[in-house]
């Protein structure tokens, strides 16, 4: 487990290191509240997908997220919403792997601060396989990077 962890911290840090000098959308992190609380973390891959990584904190586990980002013509600047996929993991009593969607709406101000809402279903693959539907949440993150500039890739 501990290999494990420390592995995850090293890709993490070589990916923020790698990607420190393109100009894409903003790296985030925050706290999400929901019905697990947890650290959240976005990270632009291109300019409209981007890597959102959770890091749970009462039931012990992470998950990677890809979201496509995208805007309202003619909307405000900092109105963003987007729908995601990706896998969760979770290593409390027992290992359980859930392949999960990512549904939100996001509004990044002038200064350094986005707000969010989204809601998280899965698919539970390992042990007790089921859907969990009841995940929704609220978020807070500070924006590393400039402005609320985003455009969306043709």
């Amino acid at each position: 487990m501990k290999k494990f962890l420390l592995l995850s911290l090293v890709a993490f840090g070589s990916m923020l290191i790698s990607n420190r000098g393109q100009a894409q959308s903003n790296w985030e992190a925050g706290i999400r509240i929901a019905n697990n609380i947890s650290a959240d973390f976005t990270i632009p891959i291109a300019a409209a997908p981007r890597l959102h990584v959770p890091l749970y904190f009462e039931r012990f586990g992470t998950g990677a997220l890809f979201d496509w980002m995208f805007t309202l013509d003619g909307g405000p600047t900092g109105l963003k919403f987007y729908p995601g996929v990706g896998a969760e993991m979770f290593f409390e009593t027992q290992f359980d792997l859930q392949i999960a969607g990512d549904f939100g709406v996001e509004y990044s101000f002038d200064f350094p601060l986005t707000l969010a809402v989204d809601w998280r279903p899965a698919l539970r693959v390992t042990n007790t396989t089921g859907f969990i539907s009841d995940n929704w949440g609220f978020i807070a993150r500070f924006r590393f990077g400039e402005g609320t500039s985003f455009s969306r890739a043709n």
